[in-house]
């Protein structure tokens, strides 16, 4: 799988993709189709005729876990904590520098000057309140470090201003929004390209937690197992996937601003308010032969956002705390119900007293959970950390709220969160919850446990009773 198409059409292929033939319109009624359908646990859909534009429109295409393991290309039967498992291995593995070629299907077609409009493209309008059509919702940005040369990929929201502008959220601290400062203080605009399209794992990758100095390009060549064929740029000298669907290539003014928002985001609230935002001044536009323009319907959980960030917060969790040697971690999950951020779970075999908060207290400090994390929940390894019916039966039967407890009142937070004042969105406290039966008691709670030669006679006979596949 080297683009969105194949995605789409592997997708056809096992049964998990929709085409909607049917007249559509751009404003609202794409988006709530696309919403409806995902609240039913629906497929991928791809709507074929949208109103004003020939291009069609992708989307869902991550709500399911069978879809994500599509676009990973593992078996569609695998567990959110199994695909992040394999991801996370893979990962740890020797990086794939990425393969420069002169050509690909992007540049079938170029539009520059006065030529371009943005508004070409069926961007679509999500929600009522929201602040304009958006443009990027499962777009990444490609910009460079001015000083090491290190090119990152980052997923930022970007709002359609008019024909040549694009509003882009890059929140702070985030690795765009370090090289935009140091542009800023060389008195320099920044160069960046909005990428529409391509390899599916180019968009989770730009979403996931990756080291500064760590190209996004380099982890999707490990994990596709060859290098990603990239152009680059005659303007600028970006690299940009020479299988996208849609490029946008322009500069960014760090001291030029336009409103922006609000945005129906993946929390299920808006975001703030119409808020100052820099833009990326479109200079240059690419695009395939019919393109395909690949959007993500957002709002309440779970949606393609709560997805995309429950694998790749889940992979690279288990990465931090593999790096930090932390031993007997058995499996890890950063549940998409929780907006893939806000909660994480892990299952640990003790082996020593307090190992247990050793596991909670690291959870925090690591780069994935230092930012957003409001939670953690430590279960036994009896306890799978995607098993929430076991999960819940744990913190019943094993947590003590006076014991099991930790308050922690500062940590780094997202402008996000809902749950904090419009105001006062820096900082968030944190819990830590040890739902484990602690290591040093003598005399530990004698648990309830079949029979195993039983269970493998009644397994025997099955079929014999009638009930199915055995479990």
């Amino acid at each position: 799988m080297t683009d969105l198409r194949d995605f789409i059409a592997q997708c056809e292929r096992e049964g998990e993709l929709h085409r909607i033939k049917a007249p559509v319109d751009w404003n609202l009624e794409l988006a709530h189709t696309a919403k409806l359908n995902e609240e039913r646990s629906g497929p991928a859909l791809l709507f074929e005729n949208v109103k004003d534009y020939t291009i069609p429109v992708f989307t869902s295409a991550f709500t399911s876990t069978r879809r994500m393991a599509i676009a990973l290309g593992f078996s569609p039967n695998l567990s959110m904590c199994r695909l992040a498992e394999a991801w996370m291995e893979l990962t740890t593995k020797e990086l794939v520098k990425p393969n420069v070629v002169q050509t690909g299907p992007v540049l079938q077609n170029r539009i520059d000057g006065d030529e371009i409009n943005v508004l070409d493209f069926p961007s679509p309008q999500f929600y009522s309140n929201d602040g304009g059509r958006y443009l990027g919702t499962s777009a990444f940005l490609v910009t460079r470090d001015p000083e090491t040369g290190w090119v990152n990929l980052g997923t930022y929201r970007m709002m359609v201003v008019d024909e040549k502008r694009v509003a882009v959220q890059i929140i702070r601290g985030k690795h765009a929004d370090m090289m935009l400062k140091q542009y800023q203080k060389m008195g320099k605009k920044m160069d960046a390209i909005a990428v529409l399209g391509g390899d599916p794992l180019l968009n989770l990758a730009s979403s996931t937690m990756v080291p500064v100095q760590t190209s996004e390009y380099d982890v999707v060549g490990q994990l596709r197992g060859q290098p990603v064929d990239i152009i680059e740029s005659d303007i600028s000298g970006l690299p940009f996937p020479a299988n996208a669907e849609i490029v946008l290539e322009g500069v960014i003014d760090p001291d030029e601003f336009v409103p922006e928002g609000p945005f129906g985001e993946y929390t299920g609230y808006y975001s703030a308010k119409e808020d100052p935002k820099v833009f990326l001044d479109v200079k240059r536009v690419y695009h395939r032969d019919n393109p395909v323009f690949w959007a993500t319907a957002v709002g309440k959980p779970i949606n393609d956002v709560c997805m995309i960030q429950s694998l790749n917060r889940t992979a690279s969790l288990w990465y931090d705390l593999k790096k930090m040697a932390i031993p007997g971690i058995k499996s890890v999950y950063i549940p998409p119900e929780s907006c893939g951020r806000y909660w994480a779970i892990v299952s640990v075999k003790q082996s020593y007293p307090g190992h247990s908060m050793q596991v909670g207290t690291a959870v925090i400090s690591t780069t994935t959970g230092h930012y957003g994390l409001k939670g953690v929940i430590v279960v036994d390894e009896d306890i799978p950390a995607d098993d929430w019916a076991r999960v819940m039966w744990s913190l019943s039967v094993r947590y003590d709220p006076a014991r099991s407890t930790t308050i922690i009142s500062r940590g780094r937070s997202t402008p996000l969160d809902p749950s904090l004042p419009i105001e006062a969105r820096e900082i968030v406290s944190r819990i830590i919850m040890d739902a484990c039966t602690p290591y040093e008691w003598k005399q530990k709670p004698r648990q309830v446990a079949p029979d195993e030669e039983m269970v493998e006679q009644v397994k025997s006979r099955w079929d014999e009773f009638g009930l199915g596949a055995v479990l």
